[in-house]
């Protein structure tokens, strides 16, 4: 509704003292003059401070609220009060008073349950929750990714243009392209079915540049469906080495199979199996897009706004924490090995992210957070209310809408320790207590 810079301010500024040039010599009618001015000016002063003092004790329970822009006024005013509340609150109410009528309005008027806009209220406090939420009912911008395996970027971008559309490169991602406008369907072109490109939005590409695939390595895509970062990662290992990508929902396999066939990714074998249950071992490095409840990526679900409440985030807690943990057993252990897994979600709940990381590694005992090298993107928290994560996760990185105009990711690169045993099996209680 409004950012930062451009804040609607409900109380004006009081207006400043007007001064007159008094450098001629006839100063006694200037001086009567100066005297009326600044007379004029108490008058408007003594007519706008009534208001000022009024909105200063801004009580949203007194306001008539029936339509959308009633709504968005209040909302507005609250937003006011809460950025500087010591100066602007009614002296009778207290700061959870304007929260709670904060969030009442914003799932009126935007469609959340009440246990959707608790979750993101307590990460973002109330001024940045308005922020994403806002940002969340924009789509964000179409982005493709390149097929380097079969040409160029700057080549993909003039034929592109060639038709019809405006494109400017990631200046993050070597690979990908902003579409901005375009007179055919991107997903329809005759270069699109020959594997030129792939739409991919540009959260989703931060996983795999993260784990850095390299040629010639063994590499595990635990969660691939529909392929989009499994051809990326290919693509970085240039078509060498063994690229394992799995799913565990049969109904997905046709078009992950159909993706990487029509991007040219013959390193790659496609299995089936329960995330926790793949037999294949001795991995150099393991992407993990955990399934989540998707509360990044609300501009592409609106559903996810009303059908995710708080035992989602636990019974998600759960399937993250095992699948992660299942991902560290499968890497190979050697000096020679990269050893990482990076482990993504496009969530931007704490439950799911920075929680799930610190649970794995302080009870495994045998791996730690290693920097991600994105170049973009906010740290991860160190802390969340009374918990305190484990070292590092400020390495980790967090993407939102409203900051980065991107979908709601986070991204955690995570390295097993050579010759340091995980401390016990995932589900067995741990020998020190």
């Amino acid at each position: 509704l409004f950012s930062k810079s451009s804040k609607t301010k409900f109380i004006e500024e009081q207006p400043q003292k007007i001064q007159l040039d008094l450098s001629s010599d006839e100063s006694q009618p200037q001086d009567q003059l100066q005297e009326m001015v600044n007379e004029v000016a108490e008058e408007y002063e003594e007519m706008v401070e009534p208001d000022q003092a009024e909105q200063a004790a801004y009580d949203p329970r007194t306001d008539v609220v029936e339509t959308h822009d009633q709504l968005k006024q209040r909302i507005s005013r609250i937003q006011y009060v809460l950025a500087n509340f010591k100066e602007h609150r009614n002296p009778n109410l207290g700061r959870p008073v304007y929260i709670e009528i904060l969030k009442k309005d914003v799932c009126q008027l935007y469609q959340y349950g009440a246990d959707t806009a608790e979750i993101l209220l307590g990460l973002f406090g109330p001024e940045e929750f308005v922020q994403f939420v806002q940002a969340c009912e924009q789509q964000r911008p179409l982005t493709i990714r390149c097929n380097t395996l079969k040409l160029k970027r700057k080549e993909l971008a003039q034929i592109l243009i060639a038709k019809g559309a405006e494109v400017e490169p990631v200046s993050w991602c070597h690979d990908a392209l902003t579409i901005f406008k375009s007179q055919v369907p991107i997903g329809a072109t005759p270069e699109y079915m020959r594997g030129f490109y792939i739409p991919q939005d540009a959260a989703s590409l931060l996983p795999v540049l993260a784990l850095k695939p390299q040629p010639n390595e063994k590499i595990l895509d635990m969660a691939a469906a529909p392929g989009g970062k499994s051809t990326h990662i290919c693509q970085l290992m240039k078509n060498t080495g063994v690229l394992i990508v799995n799913d565990s929902n049969a109904e997905r396999i046709q078009s992950l199979q159909s993706n990487l066939s029509r991007m040219g990714c013959f390193n790659s074998i496609v299995i089936n199996y329960p995330g926790h249950n793949i037999p294949f071992t001795n991995f150099n490095r393991i992407l993990l897009d955990a399934p989540c409840t998707g509360l990044g990526v609300i501009s592409k679900d609106q559903r996810v706004k009303t059908n995710r409440d708080k035992s989602d985030l636990r019974k998600m807690q759960e399937i993250q924490r095992r699948l992660l943990w299942k991902a560290l057993d499968l890497l190979d252990n050697s000096n020679e090995s990269a050893r990482t897994v990076c482990y993504s979600t496009c969530s931007v709940s704490v439950a799911e992210n920075e929680a799930v990381v610190d649970y794995v590694i302080k009870e495994r005992g045998d791996c730690k957070i290693i920097d991600t090298g994105l170049t973009v993107g906010r740290p991860g928290l160190k802390r969340f209310r009374e918990q305190q994560f484990c070292p590092g996760m400020e390495l980790s990185k967090r993407f939102y809408p409203h900051v980065h105009n991107v979908q709601g990711f986070f991204v955690c690169l995570i390295m097993k320790k050579v010759g340091v045993k995980c401390k016990r099996e995932y589900g067995a209680k741990r020998e020190d207590k």
